[in-house]
Parts: structure tokens; sequence; C-alpha cells
């Protein structure tokens, strides 16, 4: 079953915040992993509207989801971010597949 990088956030400093996003897709596919939605548009329909940058990375699963968060490849990576932007993190399972009738 499919996992998912559900990132939220606010970035500060756009120049510097290249660094990390032009290194993060490659360590992310070491793992199997996939952006399907980052940056563009979005609107919240409800809650707050506090953290306007979405990125949705897909996994094949959660545990290779955790590995690459956890990995020395990605965590050498969180500094290029921390000064720049303001991130909330949420890793999730997905659903299972529903049967084809």
């Amino acid at each position: 079953m499919s996992a998912y990088f559900v990132v939220r956030g606010i970035i500060h400093d756009r120049v510097a915040f290249q660094e990390y996003a032009r290194r993060s897709p490659g360590v992310l596919a070491s793992f199997g992993g996939r952006h399907i939605a980052r940056g563009g548009r979005n609107i919240v329909f409800e809650g707050s509207d506090d953290r306007p940058h979405v990125v949705i990375a897909e996994f094949p699963d959660f545990e290779s989801a955790e590995r690459c968060y956890r990995s020395e490849a990605y965590q050498a990576l969180i500094p290029l971010r921390s000064n720049c932007a303001t991130l909330e993190f949420t890793l999730i399972d997905g659903v299972p597949a529903s049967p084809v009738a």
C-alpha cells in the first residue's frame, strides 16, 4: 500500500530553498518516492491558510518513506531548508486499492 509525505509550509527565502528543492527529488527517488504535487495553486476550503506551500510525495509503502526521511542522505538536506522554510512534515498511509469489479 502506498504512503505519502504531506508537507505544508512557508518558504521565507526562495533563493536559499532552491538547493534543497534541487537535491531532494533524487533522495526520494532512491527510496522509490516521487513528487505527485509540488507548489502550484491550492485553495484551503476549511481551516487555516497559514502554510500555503504544499508538497505531496508518494512512496511504495510506509516503511520506504520512513527510511527515506530517517536516511543520512535526507537528514543531510534538512540544514539546507531549516533557515529558509518552516515546514510541517507528515507521513501517512494510503488506502488499499479497490478490487476491480
